[in-house]
């Protein structure tokens, strides 16, 4: 299996070694391949995916390249036109608040809660905040994935019915 992507005007692609490093307008990504199954090369202005040649390993090889096929075109795409995820703040009895530090969150007056909770920031990602509706901006679709999930175990209801108590940050739309 070999796979070629065309790399867009502005982007530049550099293999080095297992680290396949993703350069746009918009910041850099990085991605570590496992070179066991496939080979990633840059020719010209085409970044090559190949599989290895070993017998015993020729399914999973194919599968890891199809793979790292749309992790790369993805990648290549949101380093120039970036990932945004707007979500809104939900409450129906005390009403809750944001706060953004340094790489953390923090949501205040959850459930009517004293102590704010805690919510990491991971890696680049970028939270902007107008009122009820958080945008959640970034270049690498896993770190903003993971900063969206750990908001939604933030605003878990501990020890409440959560048929009954709603409150928390819900997306709303994708970009």
């Amino acid at each position: 299996m070999m796979y070629e992507l065309e790399i867009p005007n502005g982007v530049n692609v550099e293999v080095d070694g297992e680290m396949v490093t993703v350069k746009g307008k918009l910041g850099s990504t990085a991605k570590r391949i496992n070179t066991k199954f496939v080979r990633v090369s840059v020719n010209g202005n085409r970044l090559v995916i190949s599989g290895v040649e070993n017998k015993k390993l020729a399914r999973k090889s194919g599968y890891a390249a199809k793979a790292l096929e749309g992790v790369f075109r993805e990648s290549m795409n949101n380093v120039e036109n970036g990932i945004e995820k707007k979500l809104k703040v939900l409450f129906a009895h005390f009403p809750a608040s944001i706060e953004i530090r340094g790489k953390s969150m923090y949501l205040k007056n959850l459930f009517g809660e004293k102590v704010p909770r805690e919510i990491s920031i991971v890696g680049a990602t970028k939270i902007e905040v107008k009122g009820q509706d958080v945008t959640i901006k970034g270049i690498d679709k896993y770190e903003v994935g993971q900063t969206i999930a750990n908001i939604r175990r933030g605003c878990y209801a501990r020890g409440y019915d959560t048929r009954v108590f709603q409150d928390g940050l819900y997306v709303v739309t994708e970009e």
